[in-house]
C-alpha cells in the first residue's frame, strides 16, 4: 500500500505559489509507456489516513474510464508529455531537429568551447564511484540555481536520497552529466533509468552562464550519449510543458494531472476555490493578451 504524503494543493500564478492547502495524498504517476498506450490508470487502495490521490500524467483520453470509487475527480492542469525516441540514432535524430535548434547548438557550443580550450567539456557519470563524484559537484551547483531557490526542485542532498542514487548506480540505472566552462561547473543533469526509460528528473545551471545556454548544450550531449549507448527506448521529459522539452522531443502524449479526493466538505470547498482561482488567472491572461499592442 502506498503511503500518503503531505502535499500542497497550490494556488499558482505561473511558477509563483500564492497560497496552498495541505492534504495527505497518495502520489500516483503514470509511466510513460502506459501513457503512450492510453491505458486507464488503476488506483491503489487508499489508506484511511489519506485525503485522496495526486494523479500525474493521466492520458486525457483515459480520464473517462477512471474508476474513482465515488471520490471527487478534479483536473489540475493539462499539458503535453514530451519524450524522445532514443532508438533513432544520433544522425537521424539530429536531422529531425528544427533548423533553429541546430543553429543554436552550433553557435552556443562554439562559444562554450572557446572558454574551455577549444572543446565542449561534458563529463559523464554512471558507476557508483562516478555518481558519488558527480553529486559532490552537482549538489553545490544545484543549491544556487533558480530551480532550487524558486521552485525547490534542485538536486537533493539528504543522505537517504544519495544512498538511493548510489543503489541505482549499482544496478546501472543512474546517469549524470556535468558541463564545465573553463574550470567551473556550469550545468548538471541527473536521470534515473526505469525499465528502459531515461527520466528527466533534476537539472540546473549557473545563472552566470545564462547567455551561453549551457543547459541546452548539455541536454544535446546527454541525448547523444544515450543514443550511442543504444540500450534505452525513450527519454521521458515528464510532466509539464516547456520550450526545451518540445524542441528536443520526437513525440508527445496529451495528459492531465488530477486530484482524486474523498468527498468531504473541506475537499469540495478546496476544489471549488482552486477552480475559481485558476479560472480568474486564465481570464486575466486572456485579457492581457488582447490588450497587448
Amino acid at each position: 500500500m502506498s503511503e500518503p504524503l503531505d502535499l500542497s494543493i497550490a494556488f499558482r500564478v505561473g511558477a509563483r505559489t500564492i497560497a496552498s492547502i495541505r492534504r495527505r495524498l497518495v502520489r500516483v504517476a503514470v509511466p510513460l509507456d502506459q501513457a503512450i498506450a492510453g491505458r486507464t490508470p488503476i488506483l491503489p487502495p487508499l489508506p484511511r489516513a489519506a485525503d485522496g490521490y495526486s494523479l500525474l500524467s493521466c492520458p486525457t483520453a483515459a480520464v473517462a474510464g477512471l474508476d474513482a470509487g465515488g471520490l471527487i475527480v478534479a483536473e489540475r492542469q493539462r499539458y503535453r508529455r514530451w519524450y524522445a525516441d532514443l532508438t533513432l540514432g544520433w544522425d537521424a535524430y539530429q536531422a529531425g531537429l528544427s533548423g533553429n535548434l541546430r543553429s543554436t547548438l552550433k553557435r552556443k557550443g562554439k562559444k562554450i568551447a572557446e572558454g574551455s580550450g577549444g572543446r565542449i567539456d561534458v563529463r559523464r557519470y554512471r558507476t557508483p564511484d562516478e555518481m558519488a563524484a558527480f553529486h559532490a559537484v552537482a549538489r553545490p551547483l544545484a543549491a544556487a540555481t533558480y530551480q532550487e531557490r524558486l521552485l525547490g526542485m534542485g538536486l537533493p542532498g539528504d543522505p537517504e536520497w544519495v544512498a538511493a542514487m548510489l543503489a541505482r548506480a549499482v544496478d546501472g540505472n543512474a546517469r549524470g552529466w556535468l558541463l564545465y566552462i573553463g574550470d567551473a561547473p556550469a550545468a548538471y543533469l541527473f536521470c534515473p533509468v526505469v525499465a528502459g526509460t531515461v527520466i528527466y528528473e533534476f537539472v540546473g545551471h549557473d545563472a552566470a552562464f545564462d547567455a551561453l545556454s549551457p543547459g541546452t548544450v548539455l541536454m544535446a550531449a546527454a541525448l547523444r550519449d544515450l543514443m550511442d549507448e543504444a540500450v534505452h527506448a525513450r527519454f521521458d521529459f515528464t510532466e509539464g510543458e516547456g520550450q526545451h522539452k518540445r524542441q528536443f522531443a520526437t513525440g508527445h502524449v496529451e495528459c492531465c494531472d488530477l486530484f482524486v479526493l474523498r468527498p468531504t466538505l473541506v475537499n469540495r470547498a478546496a476544489m471549488t476555490a482552486l477552480h475559481g482561482f485558476d479560472g480568474m488567472v486564465a481570464r486575466i491572461k486572456r485579457l492581457r493578451a488582447r490588450l497587448r499592442p
